[in-house]
């Protein structure tokens, strides 16, 4: 690692305190954002000033925030002016769901000041993207694999930003995104400001940090590697055959709740399966189309459904608010996902309930996940209707029956020169020739 220095906050102070401008101030307080976290608190008189930052902080400690504000205030006070396709600020981050709410957060602090930003991810049509970098965009946040596309199509490029940020550093090294961060950070201004935030430093991100950070002042709130002490944890032993009730009982509280599963099929299975036993549940995994991700992923935001099944990588960037049971349907195979699954209940302060699902043969895994985690969960076996379930669940939910599936009517196959039946004239339509796609 490079010299840094580390920097204890124990105080904190107002946003306008910390030098945020009068703005910038009236719309974060317009979305009920008064006191500024730890973390923030921390940063921003460095980042405000324009230093390198490596910020640490478990997932929910308020990073986004953190790096939007002086990315924003920066910017505002920058002599550079907008042009095609050169933004002036890059913030990368490893998916699709993360890039959309970093924009949420950092769209009305850009507005507030006349700036202008932009989503840029894959999975989407490139042609908006391509439009809305020729009109010019002062701060980009992308996925790396898109914007490399979109650079080596001529379409971007980076030799104009002056700051970088680096959101969720740990998940980029993890889903195998750091050759590509390192192309594109190549790119940029050498002398620019960068700021890296990260849940944890493994050697990847370490790497980055020598590389581009220059004498980086260190901020760490929270230890990455533990839970938040509002964090409730439990192990509910169960036989295989009873597993589903178990989860479905746990899930059916008036509570949003988030499940994992291992894979992108058990997640589609198990929302099903929910659902059509009156739990309405959505999906999220790779497998689907980046609209049905955003769909889903509104209708757990917004509340129309209060549950989320998901896989680990689909998960990575799920930053919702007031999320109160996170269930470990499959347990995860190593403690660095069990804690990033459990850190997306208990944010911010709040309380929150982690409850892993093991099966017998699940059990000595199940315990060394909890010992490499640092983890003592209270340990229940349990069958459907236990006790211990509605304790931790409370009241029901209401039932919800679920629509009806209207099966499409096939079509009848016509032989190539039969007539349609709607056909009114004696005349015969000619025959269509067989597609040569």
């Amino acid at each position: 690692m490079p010299a840094a220095r580390t920097v204890a906050t124990e105080s904190h102070p107002g946003f306008a305190d910390l030098g945020v401008p009068a703005p910038l101030v009236a719309s974060l307080r317009t979305r009920g954002i008064d006191t500024p976290f730890p973390i923030q608190a921390a940063t921003l008189p460095d980042s405000l000033a324009g230093r390198d930052v490596l910020g640490r902080g478990r997932t929910g400690s308020g990073k986004t925030v953190a790096f939007a504000l002086p990315t924003i205030v920066r910017l505002n006070a920058s002599s550079s002016t907008r042009q095609p396709g050169r933004p002036r600020a890059l913030i990368l981050v490893p998916t699709r769901e993360l890039a959309a709410q970093v924009n949420e957060t950092l769209a009305p602090l850009a507005e507030a000041t006349g700036l202008r930003t932009f989503v840029v991810v894959g999975g989407v049509g490139q042609n908006p993207q391509v439009a809305a970098l020729r009109r010019g965009v002062d701060v980009l946040v992308a996925t790396p694999g898109r914007l490399e596309d979109l650079i080596a199509q001529g379409h971007a490029r980076l030799d104009r930003v002056e700051i970088t940020v680096l959101d969720e550093a740990d998940h980029m090294a993890d889903l195998g995104f750091l050759p590509a961060v390192r192309r594109l950070m190549d790119l940029t201004p050498k002398d620019g400001q960068r700021m890296l935030f990260s849940a944890t430093l493994d050697a990847g991100v370490d790497v980055l940090v020598k590389r581009y950070l220059r004498s980086p002042v260190t901020h760490s709130v929270d230890s990455a590697a533990s839970a938040p002490p509002a964090m409730e944890h439990h192990v509910m032993n169960v036989s295989a055959e009873n597993k589903l009730t178990v989860v479905r009982e746990l899930v059916s509280g008036r509570g949003r709740t988030l499940a994992f599963t291992r894979t992108k099929h058990g997640a589609k299975k198990l929302a099903k399966q929910l659902t059509a036993a009156g739990v309405p549940a959505v999906d999220l995994h790779g497998n689907l189309s980046q609209s049905a991700r955003q769909r889903n992923l509104a209708a757990f935001s917004d509340g129309s459904v209060r549950v989320l099944v998901a896989t680990d990588i689909a998960a990575r960037g799920i930053h919702v608010d007031d999320v109160t049971l996170v269930v470990h349907v499959d347990p995860p195979a190593e403690h660095k996902a069990y804690l990033h699954r459990s850190g997306r209940t208990a944010r911010a302060g709040s309380d929150g309930i982690v409850v892993t699902v093991g099966t017998p043969d699940q059990r000595g895994d199940v315990r060394t996940l909890m010992r490499q985690a640092s983890i003592t969960p209270k340990q229940h076996d349990v069958a459907p209707g236990a006790d211990v379930i509605r304790e931790l669940t409370g009241p029901k939910a209401d039932h919800v029956t679920p629509a009806p599936v209207v099966e499409a009517a096939p079509q009848p196959q016509r032989r190539s020169g039969q007539r349609s039946r709607r056909a009114t004239t004696s005349t015969p339509r000619p025959a269509r020739r067989p597609s040569s796609r």
